[in-house]
């Protein structure tokens, strides 16, 4: 059904047909008709973080900022919902327009901004969501008139109210479209944020008797230096796990299309290879202990076998969505269960 649907929906504006996109799942969540537009999925039970996973593919932070489409969301069949980003203060985000698809590429731009109804208004949202079938992940960040130098204040404020609703909270330090914040992944800067949230980490699991997990988002134009210095500063703090990554400022990928020199972080296809060089190369520097989940162009089972390739141990979806609809939750989820099928059959038929 969505490909009856995608038409209509590519000939609005991208922010208007995403919001109209969310809408028509609640509908469809709410009449029971979510089957019809998403295949069931066969559990496919995967650990990390100390946590179990009902299947290893979910949904990226930044389709549902606010937490208000939950239990639709989980209808599709991902394992894990990622939330946010989400800031202590309400802001609108960037002027419009702001979201750019690129159908040519599979790709989109997108230059938000935080755009979000604050901590506060999520925290209800979580709470009247009745039917989490998978595990709630909640991205939190800053708002954009706070100072670097006192972002841990603001990180801290989000980590505090949702500490006791998240299954895993994700730290997100490297949106490009935040002046300043992807300052927060150079390495003294870094290593003072991540050292007072996993200080305030320890805490929090005291007073509320459960450790929730905790990952930070990585950006995709590191450059090998820099990958080296944020896998020591993670690695010495004992993170929970690291999501690589987020969008790209390089637009090598799309140079000619008439959309290339929007401002903005490029997503889809043409970030495939890029997010998942710095995946493999963290999964080469960090200890096979702290898992990491994969994002960035994943559009077929094909490029979310490659993320658990590189050492991925979740992989998570955005933009793929856009193009493939929500059929593309369970082609990856398939790809994966081959992948993992595949050595035990094999050592079957060599007895």
């Amino acid at each position: 059904m969505y490909s009856l649907a995608r038409p209509f929906l590519f000939s609005l504006d991208a922010e208007r047909a995403h919001g109209l996109g969310l809408a028509a799942l609640d509908t469809a969540y709410r009449f029971g008709t979510t089957p019809l537009v998403a295949p069931r999925i066969a559990p496919l039970p995967t650990p990390a973080f100390g946590l179990t996973f009902p299947n290893p593919v979910g949904l990226a932070a930044g389709l549902d900022k606010n937490g208000a489409h939950i239990d639709a969301l989980f209808a599709l069949g991902f394992g894990s919902v990622e939330i946010g980003t989400i800031t202590p203060r309400p802001q609108a985000g960037n002027p419009r327009p702001r979201l750019f698809r690129l159908p040519d590429h599979g790709a989109i731009i997108n230059r938000m901004g935080f755009n979000n109804a604050g901590v506060d208004a999520l925290v209800r949202n979580v709470e009247a969501a009745r039917d989490r079938r998978g595990l709630l992940g909640i991205n939190i960040g800053k708002n954009k008139d706070t100072p670097n130098e006192q972002a841990l204040d603001d990180y801290i404020a989000c980590l505090d109210k949702v500490y006791p609703l998240a299954d895993y909270i994700t730290v997100n330090i490297s949106s490009p479209n935040t002046a300043g914040l992807r300052e927060l992944q150079e390495e003294n800067a870094l290593r003072q944020l991540v050292a007072g949230l996993r200080e305030r980490q320890e805490q929090l699991a005291g007073v509320h008797g459960k450790r929730v997990p905790m990952l930070v988002k990585v950006a995709p134009d590191l450059n090998e230096r820099d990958i080296d210095a944020a896998a020591r500063v993670l690695a010495e703090l004992q993170v929970d796990g690291v999501i690589a990554t987020n969008t790209t400022i390089d637009r090598s990928r799309i140079a000619g299309d008439a959309r290339a020199n929007e401002a903005g972080g490029l997503s889809g296809a043409p970030l495939l290879d890029q997010s998942t060089l710095v995946l493999r190369r963290l999964r080469a520097r960090l200890p096979e202990s702290m898992p990491l989940v994969g994002v960035g162009g994943i559009s077929s089972g094909a490029d979310a076998v490659a993320k658990m390739a590189a050492g991925a141990a979740l992989v998570q979806l955005y933009s793929g969505l856009v193009f493939r609809g929500p059929a593309l939750v369970s082609e990856c989820v398939e790809a994966i269960r081959r992948r993992r099928e595949a050595p035990s059959r094999g050592a079957v038929g060599g007895l």
